[in-house]
């Protein structure tokens, strides 16, 4: 077991539910001090993890992964959008399959071209198994997604279970970066985690305490926000933040 897999593992049996601070090192939206900035404020405010990347890449993100890694305690996970999206600096990476996807580059192709470099970076893999859910926003649009209507869970749960059976580690529910609406609906997290024994990850429009809350309530082990970083965490310095991810603990802690 890798020792990024173990801290998560054994973080998720102690305190029920986790908090992954996510950032975008998009040198067009901020540049690498920002990104520092924010991973500091986010581990200040109670984040358990980093997570780096996004569904474009623009430029080399070693150097951001690097000074972010350098600069925190907590883990740093690499979220790649694509096969530039890898980095040797980061402390482990998911290694994503998007099963929703039309096109088989984003299921198994951009895999395997990674494949290599990832094993020669001797980076901790993380397996894990991508859902989009409606909108999808940007990561559908990339990833070529046959989104899961907000209203069909069910349909999210036939894949989440394969993925499961297949062997990965986490289903992800991603509503797509800056989703109106609260993120993936508590009902359709909800009928994912009845019937899914492997930790349920979501992201993708959770902007407030509420939304953060009511996820793990209806069964997520993990709340992934990014977008709501960017747009308050260097204004408040973290404060909001933390006060979300008390919330999202108080609830972990009634679900041991």
């Amino acid at each position: 077991m890798g020792r990024v897999w173990n801290y998560i593992t054994e973080k998720l049996n102690k305190e029920g539910a986790l908090h992954f601070s996510l950032i975008d090192p998009d040198p067009l939206k901020m540049g690498v001090e920002s990104c520092v900035k924010i991973a500091r404020f986010a581990e200040s405010a109670g984040t358990d993890a980093i997570m780096i990347g996004g569904s474009t890449a623009f430029g080399i993100i070693d150097e951001a992964v690097k000074a972010i890694t350098d600069a925190v305690e907590i883990p740093t996970i690499l979220f790649p959008g694509n096969i530039s999206g890898v980095s040797r600096y980061a402390d482990a990476m998911f290694f994503m399959s998007l099963l929703n996807s039309t096109n088989p580059y984003w299921i198994i192709h951009a895999q395997a071209l990674a494949a290599a470099n990832v094993k020669l970076s001797e980076i901790e893999p993380i397996s894990m198994a991508y859902l989009l859910v409606a909108p999808g926003k940007t990561a559908a649009w990339v990833g070529d997604a046959k989104v899961f209507p907000r209203d069909k869970p069910k349909l999210a749960l036939a894949y989440a279970m394969a993925a499961e059976l297949i062997g990965f580690k986490l289903v992800y529910l991603e509503a797509g970066s800056g989703a109106e609406g609260g993120g993936v609906p508590p009902e359709f997290i909800s009928v994912v985690s009845q019937l899914t024994n492997i930790p349920l990850i979501t992201g993708g429009g959770f902007n407030d305490r509420e939304s953060v809350v009511n996820a793990v309530k209806a069964g997520a082990s993990i709340v992934v926000q990014g977008t709501y970083l960017e747009k308050h965490i260097l204004e408040d310095k973290g404060k909001g933040l933390r006060n979300i991810i008390e919330g999202l603990k108080a609830v972990g802690a009634e679900k041991i």
